[in-house]
C-alpha cells in the first residue's frame, strides 16, 4: 500500500470518528461514565449538586494541578474557580449527596492544613500529592482540638493494615543460651590418707578410673601408732573399761575406720596390718599408694569422686544476668552426646564479672547417674529466664522504643486511636512486660503503629504552632 493510501485511509478514519461524536452530541448521548465522579464534573443528563460549604481553595479553570488558597488569576487574565468543601476530592466512599466537610451546627467549617497521608511531618497549605500520588487529607478547624487523640477512617485502616490486640496477663519467659562445662561436685570429691606415720604393705587391684564402692578395701597398712592405741584398746576392754576409755578414742583420732575398731571388739585382737578403705563410692581420680612404701602423715593416697551428681559451670554474659534467677530450670546438652538432654536448676550465681570476657558464672546440679556427663566435658546451657507470675503484657510490635521512652498507641474503637507512655518490664517470647501505663485487657496497636504515633506526632507540633492563631 502506497503511503497516499495511507494517509487517505487515515483522515477518513479521523473524520468518521469526528462525525460519530458530532451525531451522539446532537442526539444526547454520552460516553460510558467514570468509574468515579470527578468533583467538578457534572453529567448532561443530570442536574448539578449544588456545591455547600465554605470556599476552601481555588483550581485553574483549564483543569491543570494549579492551586491558590486564595482568588487568583491565570496568565491571560482568568479567574481562578472556587472549589467548596462538598467539592473537594476524596478517596472515602461518600454518601449520596453528602457534603466532605459538613458544617456544625450551621456553621462551615474551614480547613486548618493538609497534611501527608503517611503521617510525615509535612503539611501543605493547599491540596497536594505526595511522591506516590496519594491526596494530601485535610486538616478542619476543630478536629486538631485533642493533640493526642488520632481518628482514622475505615478505610486507611484497611489499607494502612492497622491491627489491634488487647493486653493479656501472662507469663513473660526467655530463654538464655551459654556455653558451659562439666565440673565435679566439690561436696563429693574424697582423700585417703594416714593421720600418722604408716608403711604400705599391700595396694589393691585398684587404679586411676576405676570405681569403687563405700567400704571397699584400698591397701594394707601397717602403722606403729596404730598398733599400739589398738593394743590399749584390747586392754581396756578386757579390764572391763569397755568403750568408754581413751584407747577408743585414740584410735578415732588416727583415723581408723569404725568397722576395723569394731573388729577389734569383736576378736579383741590387734593385727598387725590394717585395712584402709574408701570412704565413700565413686570413680578413682588419683592414685599415689605403692606396694612397700612408706607414708607421712597427711598425704594422700588416693583421691575419689563421687559423680551421680556433677556441676555445670555456665558463663553468663553481663547483659542477660538480670533474666537469671537461683532456682530457674536450665536444660543441659553435651556437645559429644548428640541427642541427650539432661534437666538441672540454677544453685549458685558466683559473685563477681570476668574482666576479660564479662561474663558472670552460674552453677548448675544435675544428676548424673549413667556417668554419661565426664569432667571438662562442653555442653550448651539453656536457662529458662522469668519470675513465673504472671504480669500484663503486650506484643514487643506494639510498643515504640525511642530511646527515651516508650509508647503504645491505645485503640478507643471508631477509629480512635491515642498513644500512651507505658514502663516495660522482662522480654520474652515476643510479648513485653507492661509495669506502668496499662491496664489488662485495653486494646493495643500491633501493627502500622509507627503510622498512626507519627500522625500523633505531628499532630501536636502543628497545634503548638498553631495554638496562638484564630480559627
Amino acid at each position: 500500500m502506497s503511503r497516499t493510501m495511507r494517509t487517505f485511509l487515515t483522515l477518513g478514519a479521523l473524520a468518521a470518528a469526528g462525525a460519530a461524536g458530532f451525531w451522539a452530541g446532537q442526539a444526547g448521548l454520552s460516553w460510558p461514565a467514570l468509574p468515579f465522579p470527578l468533583p467538578w464534573h457534572q453529567s448532561a443528563s443530570a442536574p448539578p449538586l449544588a456545591a455547600t460549604g465554605p470556599v476552601i481553595y481555588y483550581r485553574d479553570p483549564d483543569g491543570r494541578p494549579a492551586y491558590s488558597a486564595g482568588p487568583a488569576r491565570t496568565a491571560d487574565g482568568r479567574a481562578y474557580v472556587a472549589v467548596r468543601a462538598s467539592e473537594d476530592v476524596s478517596l472515602e466512599p461518600r454518601a449520596s449527596g453528602q457534603a466532605a466537610a459538613p458544617a456544625a451546627a450551621g456553621e462551615p467549617r474551614r480547613i486548618l492544613y493538609y497534611r501527608n497521608p503517611m503521617g510525615l511531618p509535612d503539611t501543605s497549605p493547599v491540596p497536594k500529592k505526595d511522591s506516590m500520588g496519594m491526596d494530601y487529607i485535610p486538616v478542619y478547624a476543630g478536629e486538631d482540638a485533642d493533640s493526642g487523640t488520632v481518628t482514622v477512617s475505615p478505610g486507611r485502616l484497611q489499607r494502612t493494615g492497622v491491627r489491634s490486640e488487647p493486653a493479656e496477663a501472662r507469663q513473660i519467659q526467655r530463654q538464655v543460651r551459654v556455653p558451659g562445662s562439666v565440673q565435679l561436685d566439690e561436696r563429693r570429691v574424697s582423700v585417703v590418707a594416714t593421720r600418722t606415720d604408716a608403711f604400705v604393705q599391700e595396694v589393691a587391684n585398684v587404679t586411676t578410673g576405676d570405681r569403687v564402692t563405700r567400704g571397699q578395701p584400698l591397701l594394707k597398712l601397717y602403722s606403729p601408732d596404730i598398733a599400739a592405741a589398738g593394743a590399749l584398746y584390747v586392754t581396756e576392754l578386757a579390764s572391763g573399761a569397755g568403750s568408754a576409755g581413751g584407747a577408743r578414742q585414740r584410735l578415732e583420732n588416727l583415723g581408723v575406720p569404725a568397722d576395723t575398731i569394731a573388729e577389734l571388739e569383736r576378736t579383741r585382737r590387734v593385727p598387725l596390718l590394717f585395712d584402709w578403705r574408701a570412704p565413700r563410692s565413686g570413680v578413682v581420680l588419683e592414685r599415689n599408694a605403692v606396694d612397700g612404701m612408706k607414708t607421712t602423715a597427711g598425704a594422700v593416697l588416693f583421691r575419689l569422686a563421687d559423680t551421680s551428681q556433677v556441676w555445670v559451670i555456665a558463663d553468663v554474659p553481663e547483659y542477660d544476668m538480670a533474666a537469671v534467677r537461683i532456682g530457674a530450670a536450665a536444660v543441659v546438652r553435651p556437645r559429644g552426646l548428640a541427642g541427650r538432654t539432661f534437666e538441672g536448676r540454677v544453685t549458685l550465681i558466683y559473685p563477681q564479672v570476668a574482666r576479660d570476657t564479662r561474663t558472670t558464672r552460674v552453677r548448675i546440679e544435675l544428676a548424673n547417674l549413667e556417668g554419661l556427663l565426664l569432667p571438662d566435658m562442653y555442653v550448651d546451657v539453656v536457662i529458662a529466664s522469668g519470675s513465673g507470675g504472671t504480669v500484663v503484657a503486650v506484643a514487643e510490635s506494639a510498643v515504640i522504643d525511642s530511646g527515651t521512652r516508650q509508647v503504645v498507641i491505645i485503640d478507643r474503637g471508631e477509629g480512635k486511636f491515642e498513644p500512651r507512655e507505658v514502663k516495660t518490664g522482662a522480654r520474652g517470647g515476643g510479648y513485653v512486660e507492661i509495669r506502668e501505663g496499662l491496664a489488662a485487657d485495653e486494646r493495643v496497636v500491633v501493627s502500622a503503629n509507627f503510622l498512626i504515633d507519627a500522625e500523633s506526632n505531628l499532630k501536636a507540633a502543628l497545634r503548638a504552632m498553631t495554638s496562638g492563631t484564630t480559627p
